[in-house]
């Protein structure tokens, strides 16, 4: 960030504009991480093909600085490998939203934690696929409470 400026301008302008926003009807995978009854909160959803995400949506209730970094991570891991997606900082998404103020820095992993749980969401059931057990859509989804 430079000069006095709380926020850069790519992170106001995911604020302003996010991208990705939404949910996949027929999702590969979907987790979710914070407090959906307080505080910062974001559900994701994942399409995997080959290996890699090739879709994802997110929705997120919490501040400005929640939405734009998630926003932010959206677009960075379209097209990824799941295992490389899996291990994405928050130290870069940080870095590619142009930085944050101290007290914002945490805003940065709600990203990188709710692709983490859709990811082993979607391990869960291929695994259970293939072992021949139904998994409705919903049903399972992996959520963790920060």
């Amino acid at each position: 960030m430079t000069g006095n400026k709380r926020y850069s301008d790519i992170l106001l302008d995911h604020f302003r504009n996010p991208r990705n926003v939404g949910e996949i009807a027929d999702a590969d995978g979907v987790g979710a991480i914070g407090d959906p009854g307080c505080g910062d909160f974001v559900k994701m959803w994942i399409k995997v093909k080959d290996e890699h995400v090739s879709d994802v949506k997110f929705q997120c209730r919490g501040c400005p600085a929640a939405i734009a970094t998630t926003s932010i991570f959206t677009e960075l891991v379209q097209g990824m490998h799941i295992d490389r997606a899996a291990e994405f900082s928050e130290e870069t998404v940080e870095e590619a939203a142009g930085g944050l103020p101290e007290e914002k820095k945490h805003c940065s992993n709600l990203g990188p934690g709710a692709l983490y749980n859709a990811i082993v969401n979607y391990i869960t059931r291929e695994v259970e696929k293939s072992a021949g057990k139904h998994h409705d859509d919903n049903e399972g989804e992996t959520q963790v409470t920060a």
